[in-house]
């Protein structure tokens, strides 16, 4: 694979992390050169520092701080990390994904559970209607 997107969604980059910024939310057409342009807005795979301060200048939020408050509600986030599904008002036109902040992290099969199964990716997104939550799975599942 020569593709960053493809390789950050099959747990091969666990150094990077993967930013969705939907166009509703951010309209700088500059980001197009940094990443890919997918329907309703961009996704960016860079190194994490990078991508961290990235997803601090596009949201105004530090990045882990967000991904902390939104693991404590579990969502859908869609496994090309272009959408999701509110858990709030599943269905509900009235929300859509402003952003996505994602990892990867590498099997660990002594923490078991869907660590041992493989690599995991973890992704956070923030909908419209301000709830933040978080989805993770094993790329070979997706």
């Amino acid at each position: 694979m020569t593709d960053p997107r493809e390789e950050f969604l099959a747990g091969e980059r666990p150094d990077d992390v993967a930013l969705f910024l939907a166009d509703s939310y951010v309209s700088d057409d500059r980001l197009a050169e940094f990443g890919e342009p997918v329907d309703d807005g961009v996704l960016i795979v860079v190194d994490g520092e990078r991508g961290r301060n990235a997803f601090q200048a596009a949201t105004g939020m530090e990045a882990m701080q967000f991904a902390k408050s939104a693991m404590d509600l579990e969502g859908i986030i869609d496994a090309d990390l272009t959408g999701g599904t509110c858990p709030e008002t599943p269905g509900d036109g009235d929300h859509e994904v402003q952003f996505i902040f994602a990892f990867a992290e590498e099997q660990n099969e002594d923490v078991g559970g869907i660590y041992a199964e493989g690599d995991v990716i973890h992704a956070y997104a923030q909908c419209t209607c301000g709830t933040a939550y978080s989805d993770r799975w094993n790329p070979a599942d997706a």
